[in-house]
């Protein structure tokens, strides 16, 4: 049995005008909310093997925060170029190529791609995964290569205002 996380990055600043979509930092609530998140999966006991993030700036810090949760280093993060502005099958890719030693693995990309990849994986159809999101399934598979015909269930769903 494998999980899956997906998540979304953390609210990103928008303060810098022109400034290319790829390069956005965090901003304040996004700072927060990142190792918020963290901190709910640590407390929900899941240990995560490999974190790999868009190489987009708000999902690398995103990643970073997580890391830092998990008492890993920044070089700990692996990017997958196409988990930026990532379809379906840029999701499938990068998964089936980890290695069968992670149990679990957190990906770290955007919207829309990550909602709808989301939706596909079970019954639960989510219209919106808010930033800083995580929705996590399992998978009946000792293999990642086995992904995408693996039977997946879904986990839980949880957001930084789910709580309030």
């Amino acid at each position: 049995m494998k999980t899956l996380l997906l998540i979304r990055h953390a609210k990103s600043s928008w303060a810098t005008p022109g400034l290319d979509d790829f390069d956005r930092p965090l901003n304040e609530r996004g700072k927060q909310d990142a190792p918020e998140m963290a901190e709910r999966l640590l407390i929900r006991k899941i240990k995560i093997n490999a974190f790999i993030s868009s190489p987009a700036k708000r999902a690398q810090r995103t990643a970073n925060r997580f890391l830092k949760a998990y008492g890993h280093k920044k070089g700990d993060i692996i990017l997958a170029e196409s988990l930026y502005h990532a379809n379906e099958e840029d999701f499938l890719e990068v998964i089936e190529k980890c290695k069968k030693k992670w149990d679990v693995i957190a990906l770290f990309s955007h919207n829309p791609g990550i909602t709808s990849f989301a939706s596909s994986l079970t019954d639960i159809n989510i219209d919106n995964m808010p930033t800083c999101s995580v929705f996590a399934v399992h998978v009946d598979t000792d293999d990642w290569s086995q992904f995408s015909t693996a039977s997946k269930s879904f986990l839980f769903f949880d957001y930084p205002k789910a709580n309030q």
